[in-house]
């Protein structure tokens, strides 16, 4: 019995081959997506592991010593009062000077002399004397026209001459023969008349060659072509060899006077009334030409005249400056930047341009008061301000001094470059906000810096600091 079912256990587990023998088992085989998407999860694990590894390794030290520095930082405002948070600006004084009111225009360099020479005969040219661009004077030899046809002609007119003299002389000795008969009453009156007649003939032949003569040595002095003006030659026309006529239109050369030279520039309307009242008064108004950047000034001149009237197209007045252009600064047709100095005020405040601020309370800047007293050491109300020495060595204490600003309202008159004119509000003295003013409110507490020269070497200092204070 025990037999029968271990061979039906071992028959249902073991298949059987035909004959009676058990048949061959193959192993089994796991699928091969399941062992690739294990791999697969394990590679993108380990990635993330270190990721989070590298986040934790780079920021806890990095926010470790930004909790250190900012610790010190603390600490040391605290040490210093709290000077922390006051904000850096750089400052200015408002200044005791003079201002120019003046009125800018568009102008146009405009020589007082331009000649185009021409050639007053014809012929051949021969030689040119000059070169480009030479700065002639009046009376040099620049050209020579060949004149031995005129020459030639010449000694044509002095031999009809001399032959048209002898003439006259001849009817002269007649005249003077029938006059003496016409008194014997030898002979008729008309004979004496139609003698004298014949010698004013004679006359008048020998007038018209000496005109001839004239006229000859005249065309042989047009050969030599010298400057009408002195000033710079342009280029040249016509070379050597050409034939040239008196009535060609393009000329031989051109002369520009470009000392003294003036400039043509326009003005508004509304300024030609109190433009005519200096000028009425005599008073002689100072204009000074610049480049089109209105950065480098070029000349310097003196207003000449003006037009008589207003271009109703463009409302403006036309006038003319005078400059000596020792140098040639000026070039003739030159476009220029012109600036008439009209009034200069003298003694007022001046504050820099960079010190006025626009907002909805009107026109303003910031004056900065006096540094705040350190606790236990209040100076007496009586007691002068110390006078800073320049050259001593700058005093990390003041360095670090905390000073408030206040909003205060002015009024601004002419503005000249960076410099503005204050009417009301400031007194010379006053300290004043040029830089860092965006950050400021009625009452803030900064850190100043003298601008030095302009403010612009302030501010570098105050960018180097700044930066020295961050790191």
């Amino acid at each position: 019995m025990a037999t029968n079912v271990s061979e039906t256990k071992t028959s249902r587990s073991k298949p059987v081959a035909p004959g009676g023998s058990p048949a061959p088992v193959s192993p089994r085989v796991e699928p091969k997506k399941r062992g690739f998407r294990i791999g697969r999860w394990l590679v993108l694990t380990l990635v993330l592991l270190g990721i989070v590894a590298g986040a934790w390794y780079y920021f806890m030290p990095h926010n470790a010593a930004a909790g250190t520095t900012s610790a010190g930082t603390a600490a040391s405002g605290a040490k210093h009062g709290g000077a922390s948070d006051a904000i850096r600006v750089v400052v200015a004084k408002a200044t005791l000077g003079n201002i120019g009111v003046y009125l800018t225009g568009l102008g146009n360099v405009t020589p007082l002399n331009t000649v185009t020479v021409q050639s007053r005969v014809n012929g051949q040219l021969m030689k040119v004397l000059f070169t480009e661009g030479q700065m002639v004077k009046e009376g040099d030899l620049l050209l020579q026209i060949d004149s031995r046809p005129y020459e030639a002609q010449l000694a044509q007119y002095v031999a009809q001459k001399e032959h048209d003299q002898a003439l006259l002389d001849n009817a002269n000795i007649d005249l003077q023969r029938y006059q003496t008969l016409w008194k014997q009453d030898s002979i008729p009156e008309q004979t004496l008349a139609t003698q004298a007649s014949l010698v004013k003939q004679d006359q008048g032949t020998v007038d018209s060659d000496q005109a001839l003569i004239d006229q000859t040595k005249l065309n042989i002095t047009y050969c030599n072509i010298t400057a009408p003006i002195s000033g710079r030659v342009g280029l040249r026309l016509v070379d050597e060899g050409n034939y040239v006529q008196s009535t060609s239109t393009s000329g031989l050369l051109v002369i520009t006077q470009i000392q003294p030279i003036t400039v043509i520039f326009t003005i508004p309307e509304d300024n030609v009334p109190e433009v005519e009242a200096k000028i009425t008064a005599g008073q002689t108004l100072t204009v000074d030409a610049y480049d089109r950047s209105m950065k480098q000034k070029l000349a310097e001149g003196s207003l000449l005249t003006t037009d008589n009237q207003i271009d109703q197209s463009t409302g403006t007045l036309k006038l003319k400056a005078v400059f000596p252009n020792t140098h040639n600064e000026l070039f003739p047709n030159q476009f220029v930047n012109t600036r008439l100095l009209v009034e200069m005020k003298k003694d007022v405040t001046l504050v820099p341009l960079a010190a006025i601020q626009h907002g909805t309370q009107g026109t303003f800047v910031y004056v900065v008061n006096r540094p705040a007293a350190a606790s236990g050491d209040v100076p007496a109300a009586t007691d002068p301000a110390p006078t800073p020495d320049p050259n001593a060595a700058p005093d990390a204490k003041a360095a670090h001094a905390t000073r408030t600003v206040k909003l205060q309202n002015v009024e601004v008159g002419t503005v000249e470059g960076d410099q503005a004119e204050i009417n009301s509000g400031l007194s010379p003295g006053d300290t004043v906000v040029i830089d860092g003013v965006d950050k400021l409110q009625n009452g803030s507490k900064v850190m100043v810096q003298d601008s030095g020269a302009g403010g612009k070497t302030g501010a570098k200092k105050t960018d180097a600091t700044a930066a020295a204070g961050s790191s």
